[in-house]
């Protein structure tokens, strides 16, 4: 990530915030919208064409603003991001915001790791307390690893708590490799 793309990021999450806006609707929308960008050929032809006027291409981001009933704030930082042509840095923005917004709210996205399936109710109290080593709420993706042979991996981060039985017995071939 870029310094500039950290330095628009921020503004927006500051203005999410002084605004009270709903972070969750603000990231939806500014997905919607980059979605809608990229699908169509014909949208950045005109919104990244130097040829095209401002005011004609606040148009029709007003028409897409409409449609999908836009917040204005995120409204207003599409223009923004539009009028100084950095659009085409769109998708590097909105990923650092969904970081800044998830630091704000004290989310950590967790990525879980486990031998099996893992039943609602496991999910829920493995969830618990990956919240406990997190520091606050966690955001869960769950993947299946069948060689793990039982337990979890658990990374926050960069950081990695190896629950596992093959990471136990790979400490315990450690400590007797050693003594």
């Amino acid at each position: 990530m870029s310094a500039l793309t950290l330095r628009y990021a921020h503004a927006f999450a500051s203005v999410a915030a002084s605004s009270h806006l709903d972070t969750n609707a603000a990231q939806q929308q500014l997905r919607d919208f980059s979605e809608t960008f990229a699908g169509s050929e014909e949208l950045r032809e005109v919104l990244m064409n130097p040829s095209i006027g401002g005011e004609q291409k606040l148009k029709v981001l007003d028409a897409i603003a409409g449609r999908i009933g836009m917040l204005a704030q995120v409204r207003n930082f599409l223009a923004v991001i539009m009028d100084h042509q950095r659009l085409a840095e769109l998708d590097e923005i909105l990923a650092e915001y969904h970081t800044v917004a998830d630091e704000q709210a004290g989310m950590a996205e967790a990525e879980i790791t486990s031998a099996h399936l893992l039943n609602d109710e496991d999910r829920a109290e493995l969830e618990a307390q990956v919240a406990k080593l997190a520091g606050g709420r966690v955001r869960a993706t769950y993947r299946q690893d069948p060689t793990l042979l039982g337990g979890a991996v658990v990374r926050i981060g960069s950081t990695v708590y190896d629950g596992s039985l093959r990471g136990q017995f790979q400490q315990l071939k450690q400590r007797l490799v050693s003594a």
